[in-house]
């Protein structure tokens, strides 16, 4: 059969148009694609590229059919019959093609801007070629997943599917949930294992996590351990309380005070309440810069109210950072008041990330002891009180830009220090970039994303 005759049969022309997408899926597909690729913060890794376009696409794709569904419902047959739908699908394929191509072409130009900025390699074509391969089979699976979900309500009928949702859900939630929690977990601080394992407990009774010690070794958690038995800096004192020290926030704010007294940190010159994120970490630069910032003479207190990563927290549970910061505020500047004024030592604030929400919740609160200076690092936008603090922001750091009022308003970057170009804000876009580059904000070098450095510390004021 000659082509010519084939492409007269109207079996093969049919075949020959269901070989091309369809209008709104490649309109679907060039749209997310160019969303998901629009500037953003910080430099992605392919996977992360790849796995956010995907879902992006997905989501498009689903959104697309749903209004496809209703729209041909809509339209009479009489307009469906003068519709050269293959004439149609062949255009928007070859527009969509080109589009996705320009923005691939712009992201590969942005992300090597954000490179150069911050020390890192270039992203080239291999780069690209595997966030095009993630986000393909992310895309796809995602669509297959809902195909088969869809049919399955179908046979299943109502009242079944939905019960055999909910157990679905609550399946995923209990086999899946704690492994992607912990993953998630892990990422933001892959080295706490091995540091944990490599620490041993401290002897000397002057130090805190020592078999004499008010504070149990175990009870302060991997990122206590860490804190307290990291080489400190001669003759300064820290001190930490785990969520497994004492039952709630008011208990163990007395156990640290207790055990801050016990070991001369009341004798210091300084003393400074650091406020941990979600999971209980506090910045290991942060420490060396307030050292540094006192000479030694300053004890650095602490208080973990959760082991969760921050982003959970801040979602879930921001009450129990602004209570555990209030409580060891309250308690270290009471303990501070009742001392001899002359031996009273200065009482400084510290706190990083979710740290500076909760620190901002105490500052809220009446305290017998003001605090000489606040410092915040990377306070989340519109949860903290900046107001009479010193503030270190980056204006590459995505937990300064998010919140939910980014979707519709620029965001604030006046107290923000400009490490890497600023992208233009787009409604609705760059909330969503924003949120996926959340999700790499400590993989970069200190000074860019949620990385600070040693000025943490050394940056804190004096009493005036």
């Amino acid at each position: 059969m000659s082509v010519l005759n084939a492409s007269r049969n109207p079996a093969l022309a049919r075949v020959g148009a269901l070989a091309l997408p369809r209008v709104s899926t490649s309109v679907a597909v060039a749209a997310m694609s160019a969303i998901s690729l629009a500037p953003g913060l910080l430099p992605r890794s392919a996977v992360l590229q790849g796995a956010f376009s995907g879902l992006l696409v997905a989501a498009g794709l689903l959104a697309m059919w749903a209004f496809s569904a209703v729209a041909r419902r809509l339209v009479s047959d009489s307009v469906k019959a003068r519709f050269d739908e293959h004439h149609w699908r062949i255009s928007a394929l070859g527009l969509s093609t080109a589009a996705a191509a320009i923005a691939v072409f712009a992201a590969s130009s942005w992300q090597n801007s954000l490179r150069a900025a911050m020390g890192a390699p270039s992203a080239g074509l291999l780069h690209w070629a595997e966030a095009g391969c993630i986000a393909a089979l992310t895309a796809l699976g995602l669509w297959g997943i809902g195909v088969g979900i869809s049919k399955a309500l179908r046979w299943m009928g109502f009242a079944r599917s939905v019960g055999a949702l909910v157990m679905g859900v609550l399946g995923v939630q209990l086999v899946v949930g704690p492994a992607v929690w912990n993953g998630l977990s892990d990422s933001f601080d892959s080295s706490n294992a091995y540091i944990d394992t490599a620490l041993t407990q401290p002897l000397s009774a002057s130090v805190s996590g020592s078999p004499e010690s008010l504070i149990s070794w175990t009870s302060m958690g991997a990122e206590g351990r860490k804190f307290v038995a990291t080489d400190p800096r001669e003759d300064s004192v820290r001190v930490y309380a785990g969520v497994d020290s004492s039952p709630n926030a008011a208990s163990r704010a007395a156990l640290a005070v207790s055990e801050l007294d016990r070991v001369g940190g009341f004798a210091r010159n300084s003393v400074v309440v650091a406020v941990p994120t979600g999971s209980g970490w506090i910045d290991t630069h942060a420490v060396d810069g307030i050292e540094q910032r006192f000479g030694g003479d300053v004890a650095i207190v602490g208080q973990q109210y959760s082991d969760a990563p921050s982003w959970a927290t801040f979602l879930f549970s921001r009450d129990e950072a602004e209570d555990s910061a209030t409580a060891l505020f309250t308690a270290v500047g009471t303990h501070i008041a009742s001392m001899p004024t002359e031996e009273r030592p200065d009482l400084f604030l510290y706190g990083q990330s979710l740290g500076a929400v909760g620190g901002s919740a105490a500052l809220m609160e009446k305290s017998p002891t003001t605090a000489c200076d606040v410092l915040w690092a990377g306070p989340p936008a519109g949860a903290t009180r900046t107001e009479g603090a010193t503030v270190l922001a980056n204006t590459s750091d995505p937990v300064v830009w998010w919140s939910p009022a980014l979707a519709t308003q620029k965001p604030d970057l006046s107290r923000a220090v400009q490490d890497a170009p600023i992208p233009q804000w787009i409604p609705g876009v760059t909330f969503l970039q924003t949120t996926a580059d959340m999700l790499g904000s400590l993989g970069v070098p200190a000074g860019h994303g949620h990385r600070y450095g040693t000025d943490q510390g050394t940056a804190l004021g004096t009493c005036s």
